[in-house]
C-alpha cells in the first residue's frame, strides 16, 4: 500500500499535515509493508528536507500512490482519478459551496474518506483537530480581553511555536476577578480547559458560580443539562437531551447574568435550543462582555456570532440593540472572537496530535482487513456512487437542495 502526503492547495494556505516526519517514521516502523511519498510543499510546517532527512521520498508527482492523505479540501483540478482520498471535504452537511467538489469526486471515481466521518460504532469522532481549536480559542479570547480593556498585549497565537509558548504568555498576565464560562465536554472544551488550568484559574461548581462572588478569577465548565432544561421539569440524562432536543428549552440565561467571558466549546446538534437569542442579548441581565466562539455556528445558538472571523482579523464587536457588527472597541460592543480555523494557528502541535490519532485509529484498518469497520463507516463514495450510509447526499449532488 503506497500512501502520499499531499500538498495543501486551499487558500488561505494551511500549514498543517496529517503526519509529521517523526510520526511518519513511526508508522513506517510499525507497518513496514506501507510506503510513503511526500508531495513537495513550500508552505507545510515541516520542510521537505525534514522528511528527506528521515529517508522519505519527496516529489512533485505522487500519482503512483494509492491513498492520498491531506487536511483541507483538494481543488477539483488537482484531484487524481481512481484514488482514495482523505481530507475534510465539508460536504456531509450539504454545504452548497462544495457541491461541485463532491460531484467531481464521483465523476473521477474517487473513494472519499472524510476525516469527520472517521467514527466509532457509536458515532463518536476518532480523529480531529478539536483539542487545538480549544487551546487557541481560549488563548485568543484572553488576547481579545486585553485589547478591549487595554490591560495587556498578547502576541497572536500564529506567531508562537507551540502550546507551551501560549501558556507562558498567559501565565504572565494578571487577570481581574472575572467569571469565565466554558461549555462542552469533548475535545474542544477539554483543550480550552487545559489553558484555564495552566493559568491556575480556580474551577468552581455550577452552584458556586451562580451564587457566589469571588475575589479571584474563576471558571465553570458546564454540559448540556446545565444550560438546558426539560419543558416538563423532569431531569433525565444527556442521552434524553440528544434524542429529544425538542422537549428542552434553554436555561443559559442564569449563566449569562454572572459571566464575563464565555468560551463556547460545545457541539450544537440540529433541533437543540439556542443557548441565547438576539433578544436575550438585549436583556439588562445579559452580562457577557466577551465571547470566544470556538464552535462557530453562524447566526445560530450563540446569537452574537453573526459571521466567522479570520486569523488576520480575529475580533469584531456585536451591538445587541441593533443586532449588527460594530467596532469591538466601542463601549456598547460585546466582543466576539469567532475564527473558524483556529488549529491553523498552531500547525506544528496540531499536526503532531492529529498524526497520533490517525496512526492509532486509521492506519491499522488498512492492514487488518478493517476489522473494526473504521474505513467502511468513513467511506462516502465508491465506484462513482455514494455509499449506502451517505445516500442522503444524493439530492444535494443532484442540485435539488
Amino acid at each position: 500500500m503506497k500512501f502520499a502526503i499531499i500538498k495543501e492547495r486551499k487558500n488561505p494556505p494551511d500549514r498543517r499535515v496529517v503526519f509529521s516526519p517523526e510520526k511518519l517514521l513511526e508508522v513506517k516502523d510499525k507497518y513496514p509493508e506501507a510506503s510513503f511519498k511526500i508531495e513537495h510543499s513550500d508552505i507545510r510546517v515541516f520542510s521537505d528536507e525534514a522528511y528527506k532527512n528521515l529517508g522519505f521520498e519527496v516529489s512533485e508527482n505522487v500519482s503512483d500512490c494509492e491513498v492520498m492523505l491531506g487536511v483541507k479540501e483538494v481543488p477539483i483540478e488537482a484531484l487524481i482519478p481512481n484514488k482514495k482520498y482523505f481530507f475534510f471535504s465539508h460536504t456531509i452537511k450539504k454545504q452548497p459551496y462544495n457541491r461541485a467538489l463532491l460531484q467531481a469526486i464521483l465523476k473521477k471515481n474517487i473513494e472519499l474518506y472524510d476525516h469527520e466521518t472517521i467514527i466509532k460504532e457509536n458515532g463518536a469522532r476518532l480523529i480531529g483537530f478539536g483539542r487545538y481549536a480549544g487551546i487557541v480559542g481560549a488563548y485568543n479570547g484572553f488576547r481579545a480581553w486585553g485589547l478591549k480593556q487595554n490591560s495587556w498585549s498578547l502576541p497572536k497565537a500564529e506567531t508562537l511555536p507551540d502550546q507551551k509558548a501560549l501558556i507562558k504568555e498567559l501565565q504572565d498576565i494578571k487577570l481581574p476577578n472575572i467569571k469565565i464560562l466554558l461549555t462542552g465536554s469533548g475535545k474542544v472544551a477539554n483543550g480550552a480547559q487545559e489553558m484555564l488550568d495552566a493559568m491556575n484559574i480556580t474551577s468552581v461548581s455550577v452552584h458556586d458560580y451562580l451564587n457566589t462572588s469571588f475575589n479571584k478569577p474563576v471558571y465553570c465548565k458546564i454540559d448540556v443539562l446545565d444550560y438546558n432544561k426539560r419543558k416538563d421539569g423532569q431531569v433525565i440524562n444527556n442521552k434524553d437531551f440528544y434524542n429529544h432536543p425538542e422537549d428542552y428549552v434553554s436555561d443559559f440565561m442564569r449563566f449569562a447574568k454572572v459571566t464575563d467571558y464565555f468560551i463556547a466549546g460545545h457541539f450544537y446538534g440540529d433541533g437543540s435550543p439556542y443557548l441565547y437569542t438576539r433578544e436575550d442579548a438585549k436583556s439588562k441581565d445579559f452580562n457577557i462582555k466577551l465571547v470566544a466562539d470556538v464552535s462557530c455556528d453562524i447566526d445560530g445558538p450563540v446569537a452574537t456570532t453573526i459571521r466567522p472571523s479570520t486569523i488576520a482579523n480575529p475580533i469584531y464587536g456585536y451591538h445587541a440593540e441593533t443586532e449588527r457588527e460594530i467596532d469591538f472597541m466601542n463601549d456598547e460592543a460585546i466582543v466576539v472572537m469567532a475564527v473558524d480555523n483556529l488549529p491553523c494557528e498552531l500547525p506544528k502541535d496540531a499536526s503532531e496530535g492529529f498524526g497520533e490519532l490517525f496512526l492509532q485509529h486509521v492506519i491499522p484498518a488498512f492492514f487488518n482487513n478493517d476489522k473494526d469497520g473504521v474505513l467502511e463507516r468513513a467511506k462516502i463514495t465508491e465506484n462513482g456512487q455514494l455509499t449506502p450510509r451517505f445516500k442522503y447526499l444524493q439530492d444535494y449532488i443532484d442540485g435539488k437542495e
